[in-house]
């Protein structure tokens, strides 16, 4: 090849970069065969602490829970693994039912009127749903954001919205770190906000009062848009419930495993009104010529190969792979058993709660009602009380010093059905022999 294109060597086909800006060569370890490789994966592998289930309290936008073993299975099937874009409706009724069946049971989870095919993740999706209250208020351009939302998902949607002509601007502070007021927002609204941008249970786990901020804002005309987490809603009133326009979620709980952090699946929901401002497509079913039920994609109303420069998302797929899981993992707990995931989450969340707020130095940072998260001030610096936990083979909470260095005496810990009373207690001690 080198021959064909008139050079010695392919060091010569970088001749027109100036080398002070050509990548430095690379230092490789000696070449291995292929069981010398393996062998050096496994010693790399061997270091690794891998604690039980039990033992892992990290939450912070990805939780552990128990995935069943139909999931795997159904989704490594040919049909779902390698499955095509549905464009074409006539060879893939499968995927395109699977899609139907998600946002049916997305709709009904989030508590609202339609939900699409699915989003990257839980932060794309709420970016995704300030600019349908964007677009649907017309010319309204300030997104008034809780400071209480992930802080990830607070940078993503500030990404968004660069250079497209609307301002964010941030409601709470040190008063209300942990739970975002109806006086916080009250504050902000005018006539140029389209929308209200809240987590529930927010991310330091407190359950703010939707409702009330849900009539706040739409009393000043602006919608409201909740980011949420699955698993809490099997015990709580979903988001639509509770008076959300738009209601988005990380769906990762719902049999995806965590794969160090992707990929993960996000789920948009929203009033019927606003669903041609939705992205990503949605799939409907119709019957054909012979009376046959059939789906077919519905609305692509944003997808560039249509809208073009009309359109307000360059989100033009859904996580199909991911969604399925979801799909798979709900149909087969069921309503009875998501409840049974919910109630042991919040119990065994609550008594961890519980148990170190009996410790000398260690005090919950809020009153409010909490699911199965929780933030809890500690005698000493966050990360230290993590280092001993790691020691033991424990993984600790989020240092909440990595979101605000104010924080940095604060512990962010989740519990889920994976977890037990006596790895609980177990933790505890630890704590309590700092």
């Amino acid at each position: 090849m080198l021959d064909a294109i008139g050079v010695e060597n392919i060091d010569d086909l970088f001749d027109p970069v100036p080398e002070r800006y050509r990548f430095p060569t690379l230092d490789l370890p000696p070449l291995l065969t292929e069981m010398e490789a393996a062998q050096r994966m496994a010693d790399l592998a061997s270091r690794n602490i891998v604690p039980e289930p039990r033992d892992i309290y990290l939450g912070a936008g990805s939780y552990q829970h128990y995935v069943p073993a139909s999931v795997g299975q159904i989704l490594a099937r040919g049909e779902f693994y390698t499955a095509y874009t549905p464009y074409q409706p006539e060879v893939a009724q499968g995927t395109l039912q699977v899609i139907y069946e998600f946002q049916s049971m997305v709709a009904e989870l989030l508590g609202t009127e339609v939900a699409n095919a699915s989003m990257y993740d839980g932060a794309t999706a709420l970016a995704e749903g300030a600019l349908i209250a964007v677009s649907s208020t017309r010319k309204r351009n300030r997104i008034v954001v809780s400071g209480t939302v992930h802080p990830a998902y607070r940078r993503v949607l500030n990404t968004y919205v660069q250079g497209a002509g609307i301002d964010v601007v941030e409601a709470g502070g040190r008063d209300h770190r942990f739970v975002t007021t109806v006086d916080d927002i009250r504050l902000l609204l005018a006539d140029d906000v389209a929308c209200v941008v809240i987590q529930y249970p927010n991310f330091f786990g407190a359950i703010e009062d939707v409702a009330a901020l849900a009539a706040e804002a739409q009393a000043a005309g602006a919608l409201l848009v909740v980011s949420t987490s699955p698993v809490p809603l099997g015990l709580l009133k979903s988001p639509g419930e509770l008076g959300a326009d738009v209601v988005t979620a990380e769906g990762q709980s719902l049999g995806v495993a965590q794969n160090y952090g992707g990929p993960y699946v996000g789920l948009l929901g929203t009033r019927q009104k606003h669903v041609r401002q939705m992205p990503g497509r949605i799939a409907g079913i119709t019957k054909d010529s012979e009376d046959k039920r059939g789906y077919v994609l519905t609305l692509q109303t944003r997808e560039q190969h249509i809208r073009r420069e009309k359109a307000t998302s360059n989100i033009c797929t859904n996580q199909g792979l991911m969604a399925t899981a979801a799909t798979v993992y709900m149909a087969t707990v069921g309503p009875a058993g998501f409840r049974e995931v919910a109630t042991a989450s919040y119990q065994n969340a609550h008594y961890l709660a519980a148990r170190l707020a009996e410790l000398d130095g260690f005090e919950l940072a809020y009153a409010e009602p909490f699911f199965n998260e929780f933030a809890i001030r500690t005698p000493t610096a966050a990360r230290d009380v993590n280092a001993r936990l790691l020691e033991a083979g424990i993984i600790g909470g989020y240092d909440l010093g990595e979101v605000d260095e104010a924080l940095a005496g604060y512990l962010l810990l989740a519990a889920t059905e994976l977890n037990t009373r006596d790895g609980i207690d177990r933790m505890v001690e630890l704590a309590g022999a700092l």
